[in-house]
């Protein structure tokens, strides 16, 4: 797949992007926990068919201590074992606040529910503003054609600071 644009040469998409990676800060720096991000975060790519945050977010997962079955089982977390409620609760957000235009009704009360028994006021903000977050980039990604595979991790971090 040949990249069709590169955001990242161009002046509106740099603005741009040093905004956007600001509010990834942010996110990271909250008390949602950073293993809960990135299962979040590579739930709702692989659902969107981002491979270049699959791939992101596979790596920084990986580096940061995540173990490789937690990572091939995100796709089946209902049908898996390895999972804590609370993070079960952020994959179904997750999920469905993804999903959002494949004639799903949006985020059920029961959804709701779970991730309100799970996460405080701060860590709830976090996670809506990270499902919000990364199907933005992952629609940036698809669009462009960002390929997956070249990712390695740390990049994020490097780029921001």
């Amino acid at each position: 797949m040949d990249t069709r644009f590169n955001l990242f040469e161009n002046e509106i998409g740099v603005k741009f992007g040093k905004r956007f990676a600001g509010t990834a800060l942010v996110l990271h720096g909250s008390t949602l926990p950073r293993a809960t991000q990135e299962l979040v975060s590579l739930r709702a790519s692989q659902i969107n068919g981002c491979g270049h945050c699959i791939d992101m977010h596979v790596k920084e997962a990986e580096a940061a201590g995540e173990s490789a079955a937690r990572l091939h089982l995100v796709a089946a977390w209902r049908e898996s074992t390895v999972f804590t409620e609370a993070e079960q609760a952020a994959l179904a957000l997750a999920e469905e606040g993804t999903r959002l235009a494949d004639a799903h009704p949006g985020v059920s009360d029961e959804t709701w529910a779970r991730v309100r028994e799970h996460y405080d006021d701060d860590q709830t903000a976090a996670l809506v503003c990270l499902v919000a977050l990364i199907n933005a980039a992952n629609r940036m990604a698809v669009i462009t054609h960002q390929p997956g595979g070249s990712y390695e991790a740390g990049m994020f971090e490097a780029a921001t600071s």
